[in-house]
């Protein structure tokens, strides 16, 4: 006899794209926290939180509650039509928290994708120039601009087409594998000012016509790659020599995943302009650009939003979020979880030699998966054969990286330390059977 979940996964085949991946064989039911219940009643340890939105777990009571009322309400208007003061509310409490420089403004869209093409826009009516620069490993969407600054080939851009004009990649220190073979005790920032002065805007684009610079603290889905110390500041030196805005995408880094409100603040370094999704929302989809006031106000009136941007229910919600993040010290506890998450990692890193690297910052950690016996080539299939036996032992973890090597954890920061303790058990479990 099949089962639920075996009907569902054929009444998706039939109606559903198949460029629209599912990592997963897996029909969510119900969630709590950081477990996960299927439609075939099996339970999971959620090391993956939707990809980084669910930071505050499953249905967190705030959230919930700030939906239910905001929808018996007003679950739309659209802002442009008429406001509402949960909008209003959501941007003051962005621009109290988010360190840019200049007073800061900030305007609310719907995803990741839609937050980056509104910080392009916004930096390109400001210095009035057109290209970008963003980086090897990156990650910043799937719409045609976003997807060509998004680094990977394939699935993201095969058989696209053409790709949005003004766009130039760029090497991120990715001190693991060095573009240039150096260590840490040797480059004297090799990647930083100097590799912008003397080769990017010599051979690649004109400073003169560079409208920004975007860059992922920690890289997400490139690996969770860590900007070294001292990086922000030389970028930012470059950036206020040319007139060129610089732009933090913490989309996957951001609300606390780092034991920081935002990775950037473990730097000292201010962007001009920040975006944000993912866990803002508490599992709805709403997103922010927040940035120096003058820069933001550089567009003309009617030149940024969309009909769902800031919609009130979602605004709620991160309103929610925020409150959770004060009433439960969830900062605090971010910073406690990741000093657990790496003092494992550290063990396991003694004793599997088929890890490379472990890298992080907060509770926002990875592991570089290589061939081993020496060999630090990265290995994709031994990471996807670790992810599929969680699964089949009931956790959930994520792969990433540009060769799909790298294990990332993405745990709730409101785990139970059981739930906690178990996945970490699980995930031994896998790298005894790889």
């Amino acid at each position: 006899m099949s089962t639920r979940t075996e009907a569902l996964i054929e009444r998706r085949r039939q109606c559903v794209a198949n460029a629209v991946a599912s990592l997963n064989p897996l029909f969510i039911e119900s969630g709590e926290n950081a477990r996960i219940t299927d439609a075939d009643g099996n339970t999971y340890i959620d090391f993956a939180s939707g990809i980084g939105v669910n930071n505050l777990g499953h249905c967190h009571a705030g959230v919930v509650d700030a939906i239910r009322d905001q929808s018996q309400s007003c679950i739309h208007s659209c802002f442009h039509v008429m406001m509402y003061e949960p909008y209003i509310e959501l941007c003051e409490k962005l621009n109290a928290l988010v360190n840019v420089t200049g007073t800061p403004k900030t305007m609310l869209a719907n995803s990741g994708a839609e937050a980056v093409e509104n910080a392009v826009k916004i930096a390109r009516c400001h210095t009035k120039k057109r290209a970008v620069i963003c980086f090897d490993n990156a990650f910043h969407g799937r719409t045609m601009l976003t997807m060509t600054m998004t680094s990977k080939i394939r699935p993201n851009k095969t058989d696209t087409g053409a790709w949005a004009p003004g766009v130039f990649r760029v090497h991120f220190p990715y001190c693991f594998r060095c573009p240039w073979n150096l260590t840490p005790d040797t480059c004297d920032m090799a990647c930083g000012r100097s590799y912008f002065e003397d080769y990017v805007f010599k051979y690649q684009v004109d400073p003169d016509d560079t409208a920004a610079i975007i860059l992922e603290p920690v890289q997400g889905e490139g690996g969770f790659i860590p900007v070294p110390e001292g990086y922000l500041e030389q970028v930012r030196e470059v950036c206020d020599r040319h007139n060129i805005v610089l732009i933090f995408d913490e989309i996957q880094s951001g609300f606390g995943r780092t034991a920081k409100m935002f990775a950037s603040d473990h730097f000292g370094v201010k962007p001009d302009i920040m975006t944000m999704a993912k866990s803002m929302g508490g599992g709805l989809p709403i997103s922010a650009v927040t940035g120096n006031g003058d820069i933001m106000d550089a567009v003309p009136v009617g030149g940024l939003g969309g009909t769902y941007g800031g919609n009130p229910v979602a605004c709620r919600a991160a309103l929610a979020v925020l409150k959770a993040f004060e009433d439960d010290d969830l900062l605090a506890k971010a910073g406690t979880l990741g000093d657990i998450v790496g003092a494992r990692l550290s063990r396991m890193f003694e004793q599997y030699d088929i890890i490379g690297d472990i890298r992080g910052l907060g509770a926002m950690m990875a592991m570089e998966i290589v061939q081993g016996n020496s060999s630090m080539a990265p290995d994709g299939d031994k990471a996807s054969s670790i992810v599929r036996i969680c699964r089949e032992m009931g956790l959930l973890v994520l792969a990433c990286g540009t060769h799909k090597n790298n294990i990332r954890l993405l745990m709730p920061l409101t785990i139970e330390p059981a739930a906690l303790e178990q996945g970490f058990d699980i995930l031994e479990s896998a790298f005894n059977a790889v």
